[in-house]
């Protein structure tokens, strides 16, 4: 059978499966284990449980639950109330403040830890309806709490990139760090687009009153919400980019961290860790699945030797190496609005690593385009996971496709995002760079 013929039946058999509606990890382990049958006999089963146990034994694997559950407490430390409540004194008596103040709460979310949905959920439950209360356009508002709530994927830690860092055998450290320039690029943008459009369209973002934006002793106080988070994120990172501790024991700090956060605000409970403890256990569960599934789609998309076809394809593509890239970003952005991130993740590295290797691109800078990739993956119509956790916390007047369009001007504000890293690659490497030494 030509290499031709397989590699249609592979990928056409992996989407027709997941448009009917199969699980991701039982799509991936099923196709990989028939298409390694037939072709190499019972030997392929073992050389699966190879890749299993390789991906088990890995140190790195430690931080995926560490950094999850650290997202769960914080989710339920109180942090965020008084977060929101110092962002309402500061920022509300400007146009469109709530909203920068907002998309500057899920920053400083993402900075304490490794995933998507915290911030989503938290912000829409807090800032949602009080933005609406005060006036603001419901797309402005949603469209915020959707794209600042992508960052957690960016701003390091991040648990995407511990992924990305095992897949392609680069430093998870020095993928951390090439996400604090993308990051605060990203918050400026947004900031800028949310300032822009509050005052050419005052309507649609008004100032606060006078006598809700408090004095300066109410302002200063406030200040206090901002100690616990700075506490986590220098605990986390400082001893990261400071050599004492890995990524996977930062974790560990992290959530001794986000433990702290939660006494002092008289949060923490064995309810609250039992809580924690079994919604962990939940999504780390799912990810390893999709994991283990996803190292069998590309030991047996490796061994068919459809690896190498994917490659002399790509080398057709008009432009050399900057139409490679496009046409990868292109192919990101599609299977973002359909598939899972993790998902897309371990089905498209395998092909993309061995040409962006090919084309001389630093894996760490592609690393931080294909995290941001993702993040638009997250707030893309029509499945994108951030669009149903703010669907679960948003008022009932406010429908999924009010929702959907509220996501546009922030997709392409990103994307300008991607091409300032793509023009400037030092945005990126800047800091892996003044950390850990250029590469």
């Amino acid at each position: 059978m030509s290499v031709e013929l397989i590699t249609f039946l592979f990928f056409g058999s992996l989407l027709f499966f997941l448009l009917l509606g199969v699980p991701l990890a039982f799509v991936l382990g099923g196709i990989s284990i028939i298409f390694l049958f037939f072709s190499m006999g019972p030997v392929s089963f073992y050389i699966v449980a190879s890749k299993f146990w390789e991906s088990m034994t890995s140190f790195t694997l430690i931080a995926i639950p560490l950094y999850v559950f650290m997202a769960m407490l914080l989710e339920r430390s109180g942090v965020a109330h008084a977060l929101y409540r110092m962002m309402h004194l500061w920022f509300g008596g400007m146009r469109g403040g709530l909203a920068i103040g907002t998309v500057a709460i899920c920053a400083i979310f993402a900075a304490m830890s490794g995933i998507s949905g915290a911030a989503v959920v938290t912000m829409g439950t807090i800032a949602l309806p009080r933005m609406l209360e005060r006036g603001y356009d419901t797309k402005l508002s949603l469209g915020a709490i959707n794209a600042g709530g992508g960052w957690g994927i960016l701003i390091p830690p991040s648990i995407p990139m511990v992924l990305y860092a095992m897949i392609s055998e680069v430093s998870v450290g020095r993928l951390f760090a090439s996400g604090i320039g993308p990051g605060i690029l990203l918050f400026v943008l947004v900031t800028i687009y949310i300032a822009v459009r509050a005052w050419l369209q005052p309507s649609i973002a008004p100032a606060l009153p006078p006598e809700e934006r408090g004095d300066w002793k109410e302002k200063l106080d406030s200040l206090k919400a901002v100690l616990l988070p700075i506490m986590i994120v220098v605990m986390v990172l400082g001893a990261i980019f400071g050599g004492l501790a890995t990524p996977t024991e930062a974790a560990a700090i992290g959530v001794f961290g986000a433990m702290i956060a939660a006494a002092m605000n008289k949060q923490l409970s064995v309810e609250v860790m039992r809580v924690s403890a079994m919604a962990t256990l939940r999504l780390t569960a799912l990810i390893m699945w999709i994991l283990f599934a996803a190292h069998a789609f590309s030991t047996a998309y490796s061994t068919l030797g459809a690896h190498e076809f994917i490659q002399d394809l790509m080398a057709l593509i008009p432009g050399g190496k900057w139409g490679a890239l496009a046409f990868m970003i292109f192919v990101l952005f599609l299977l973002g609005m359909v598939l899972d991130p993790v998902g897309i993740m371990l089905i498209t590295l395998p092909v993309f690593l061995p040409v962006i290797d090919a084309h001389g691109f630093d894996p760490i800078w592609f690393g931080v385009i294909f995290i941001i990739m993702m993040e638009i993956g997250y707030m893309t119509p029509p499945f994108g996971f951030n669009l149903f956790y703010i669907k679960g916390v948003a008022p009932p007047h406010v429908g999924m496709g009010e929702i959907y369009r509220s996501v546009i001007p922030y997709v392409i504000v990103t994307l300008i995002g991607v091409l300032l890293i793509i023009m400037f690659p030092d945005i990126a490497l800047y800091f892996p760079n003044l950390f850990f030494g250029k590469g």
